[in-house]
């Protein structure tokens, strides 16, 4: 069982007999009262996300959720197929199940699928990607007074800010939780 100091991003709990991951917490305590910890869940069955709040002597059951190296095959818009790749069983997720992970997403891929009772129920992104870029504006010579950014179509479909000096054809690493440019990779 988990207290409520136990509660941060990333940990999957029970709740009204549905598994539930934190996607974010904060801590709080009154004068002379227990702390309480709010917190924002996503549902890991239905994709729904909620708010709850816990009291400090509130006591919480761990999800059972365990992790299978899964392969990323193509997706439709509103159904991903991924296949496991210890049976090659292959399986759906919605765009709801996946939230933004889906821009994430390119084929051939390996990643982690959550599963829930021997059930996929979601997947798990490494913190980085490296992505390829397939199209950018040329970055015009000596304009850097502003920081020298500019938007860039990832092959994924996604769009972010790179520096300058990254051209189309150039594979950038980016972080999954922020979605922004890290560096170039060679």
């Amino acid at each position: 069982m988990y207290s409520i100091a136990e509660l941060k991003k990333g940990r999957a709990i029970i709740v009204d007999g549905d598994p539930y991951l934190i996607t974010w917490n904060q801590f709080s305590k009154a004068a002379r009262q227990g702390g309480v910890m709010a917190t924002k869940m996503k549902n890991l069955k239905s994709g729904s996300v909620i708010q709850k709040t816990f009291q400090g002597n509130d006591k919480l059951a761990p999800a059972d959720v365990g992790y299978r190296k899964v392969q990323y095959l193509y997706g439709d818009g509103s159904s991903f197929t991924f296949m496991d790749l210890s049976s090659y069983d292959q399986f759906e997720l919605t765009e709801d199940m996946l939230g933004d992970s889906v821009k994430f997403l390119s084929e051939g891929q390996e990643l982690d699928a959550m599963v829930f009772e021997e059930i996929p129920i979601g997947i798990k992104l490494p913190p980085t990607i490296d992505v390829k870029v397939v199209e950018t504006i040329p970055g015009v010579k000596g304009d850097t007074a502003t920081g020298g950014t500019k938007p860039a179509t990832l092959e994924s479909g996604i769009t972010v800010n790179v520096p300058l000096f990254i051209n189309e054809g150039d594979n950038v690493k980016v972080n999954t939780e922020s979605g922004e440019y890290m560096s170039r990779v060679d």
